[in-house]
C-alpha cells in the first residue's frame, strides 16, 4: 500500500518537473481532427462554437441541441473535464445524452488546451479554469434560444472541483453536478489521501523554483512526461484504468494531454497553495449533485466536498463502478439522476 502511494504521489508532483517533452506514437488508434470518442444521437445536433473568458482567451466548444426542441427557450448546462481531456472526449459524451433529454448543452476545451486559445500550451490554473465555466455560462445566457435563468454546470473529474468552486462564485448557476470528483489543489499539494508531508511539500516547491530558474533562462517552457504511458504490473490500479481510457482506442484522443501528451512542468505551482472548496457552503440554497463510483480510488474527494457543502445536497455512489467508469459507461453514469435532478433545479 506504501509502495502504491509513493508511486501515486510520484505521478501527481515529481513526474511534472522532469524536463523532457515526450510525443506520443500510439498505433491504430483515430487521429482525425473531427474524431470524437462517442456515438452522436440522432436525437441530437452538434455544432463547433466559441467564447471568451475574461483573460481574453478564446475557448472553443460544441453545442448540442435537442431536435426536437421547438421554439421554446431551453434550460442549459455547460459541461468540461476530465482533467486534461479535450470536448471530444468524456465531456462531450455527457453533453450528448444530457442534449438527449432536453438541455441545450456546451461542452468545451479549458484554456490553454485541445482547440482552446491561450500559451503556452498544455497549462492549468485552477483560477482560470473556474472562470472557464462562468464563460461558458456567459455563452450559453446570450443564446435566443436558451433561458439564462435555467443555466447549471457539470464538471467532470478534476473540473467536478472547478465546477463547485465555480457554482460557489457565480450566482448565476442554478445547480451544480460533479462527477468521479476530484479537488485538484488537494490532491497536487497533499498528495493522494492527504499523505504528503510539510518536508515533502516545501521539496516540491524548491524543485519547482528551480525549473523556473531553467525556465527563464532557456526563455522556454519545460515539459513534464508523456501522460499514462504503459506502466508496471504493480503500478496502482487507477493508473491501470487511466492508461485504459486515455491511450487505447477506447478514449484516445490526440489533442488530450492525458493521452501522451504532456503538461508544462511547472503546472502544480498555482495548484499549491489555493484550496478551490473553501466557499463551497456558499453554494446554497443552490442545489449540489457529487457522483462517485463504489470502488473509485478518488472516491473521497467526494465525500469530502458533500460532507463539507451545505443543503440541498445530495451524495449519489454507483455500485461497482470505479473512477474511469464515470467517464464513459452510458450505462453505468446515471443520467437518468442527472436528468431529474437538472429538470427538479432549472426552473
Amino acid at each position: 500500500m506504501k509502495k502504491a502511494l509513493a508511486i501515486a504521489i510520484l505521478f501527481l508532483l515529481s513526474g511534472l518537473l522532469f524536463a523532457q517533452k515526450i510525443k506520443s506514437n500510439p498505433e491504430k488508434m483515430n487521429t482525425s481532427k473531427e474524431h470524437y470518442t462517442f456515438q452522436l444521437s440522432d436525437k441530437v445536433t452538434r455544432q463547433q462554437v466559441s467564447f471568451k473568458n475574461r483573460y481574453g482567451i478564446t475557448l472553443s466548444g460544441d453545442l448540442y441541441l435537442p431536435k426536437n426542441a421547438g421554439n421554446e427557450k431551453l434550460s442549459a448546462i455547460a459541461i468540461s473535464g476530465p482533467f486534461g481531456a479535450v470536448k471530444e472526449q468524456s465531456s462531450g459524451l455527457y453533453a450528448n445524452q444530457m442534449a438527449e433529454r432536453g438541455f441545450a448543452v456546451v461542452a468545451f476545451d479549458p484554456s490553454y488546451t485541445g482547440e482552446s486559445g491561450g500559451e503556452p500550451r498544455n497549462l492549468a490554473s485552477p483560477e482560470i479554469n473556474t472562470e472557464d465555466f462562468s464563460a461558458a455560462v456567459d455563452f450559453l445566457g446570450i443564446q435566443k434560444n436558451i433561458d439564462r435563468n435555467k443555466i447549471g454546470i457539470i464538471g467532470v473529474c478534476g473540473f467536478g472541483g472547478f465546477a463547485l468552486n465555480a457554482a460557489a462564485i457565480d450566482k448565476r448557476v442554478k445547480a451544480v453536478a460533479a462527477s468521479t470528483m476530484y479537488d485538484m489543489t488537494r490532491v497536487m499539494s497533499k498528495g493522494y489521501n492527504d499523505v504528503v508531508t510539510l518536508e515533502q511539500r516545501t521539496k516540491t516547491l524548491e524543485d519547482l523554483g528551480a525549473q523556473r530558474w531553467k525556465d527563464a533562462e532557456k526563455e522556454s517552457f519545460a515539459y513534464g512526461p508523456e501522460s499514462n504511458k504503459a506502466l508496471t504490473a504493480d503500478a496502482p490500479q487507477f493508473l491501470k484504468e487511466y492508461y485504459d481510457y486515455y491511450r487505447t482506442a477506447r478514449g484516445y484522443h490526440e489533442r488530450s494531454v492525458n493521452s501522451g501528451n504532456a503538461w508544462i512542468a511547472t503546472t502544480p505551482i498555482s495548484f499549491m497553495n489555493m484550496p478551490i472548496l473553501t466557499y463551497i457552503k456558499e453554494i446554497s440554497p443552490r442545489p449540489v449533485l457529487i457522483i462517485a463510483g463504489e470502488k473509485a480510488h478518488s472516491r473521497y474527494f467526494s465525500e469530502t466536498a458533500y460532507q463539507n457543502a451545505s443543503e440541498p445536497k445530495e451524495l449519489v455512489i454507483v455500485p461497482n463502478a470505479f473512477h474511469t467508469d464515470l467517464y464513459d459507461k452510458v450505462e453505468v453514469i446515471p443520467f437518468d439522476k442527472l436528468e431529474s435532478f437538472f429538470k427538479t433545479n432549472l426552473k
